[in-house]
C-alpha cells in the first residue's frame, strides 16, 4: 500500500529514494550522513550521489560539526519540509478516496485492526541513530 500511495504530483522529478532520504533528514535531522546512510537502508556511496541533487535542489542542507570537521550533518529546508507537507497531503488524499470506496463492514474491520497495525509498524521502525549523532 505504501507504495503505491508514493507517486504524488508534487514529489515531481524526484524518486521514491529521494523522497525517503528527505523524510529521514527531517525526522532524524541534523543527522550524520552514516546514520542517515543506514537510517535510509542506502550505502554510503549511493547517498553521497544523492545528496548533492537534493542540496541543488535547496531540499536539504550541509551542516558542519563544530567539533569534528570532518563530520557533516544533514537537515531538511524550510523548502524541503514545505515539499514533505504537499506530498504527505496528496498521499493522504489519495488515501481517503480509496478508504471512502469501501464498504462499511470493510472500514469497521480496518478499525479494529489499526491498533494491531500500528504496534508491528513500531516494532518494524528501524532503531534510532546512536547517540553520537547529535540529534537534539
Amino acid at each position: 500500500m505504501s507504495r503505491r500511495l508514493r507517486p504524488t504530483a508534487a514529489a515531481g522529478a524526484l524518486t521514491t529514494t529521494e523522497v525517503d532520504i528527505l523524510i529521514a533528514a527531517q525526522r532524524q535531522g541534523p543527522i550524520r550522513l552514516s546514520d542517515l546512510a543506514s537510517f535510509a537502508g542506502l550505502n554510503p556511496t549511493m547517498l553521497s550521489r544523492l545528496i548533492p541533487k537534493l542540496e541543488a535542489a535547496g531540499l536539504v542542507r550541509r551542516l558542519r560539526d563544530t567539533a569534528d570537521r570532518r563530520v557533516c550533518r544533514i537537515n531538511a529546508t524550510q523548502k524541503g519540509s514545505r515539499l514533505l507537507e504537499r506530498i504527505r497531503s496528496e498521499r493522504n488524499d489519495a488515501l481517503s478516496r480509496h478508504l471512502h470506496g469501501l464498504g462499511g463492514s470493510e472500514r469497521d474491520a480496518l478499525a479494529r485492526a489499526l491498533p494491531i497495525l500500528e504496534e508491528l509498524a513500531e516494532r518494524l521502525r528501524p532503531s534510532s541513530p546512536p547517540a553520537t549523532s547529535g540529534r537534539s
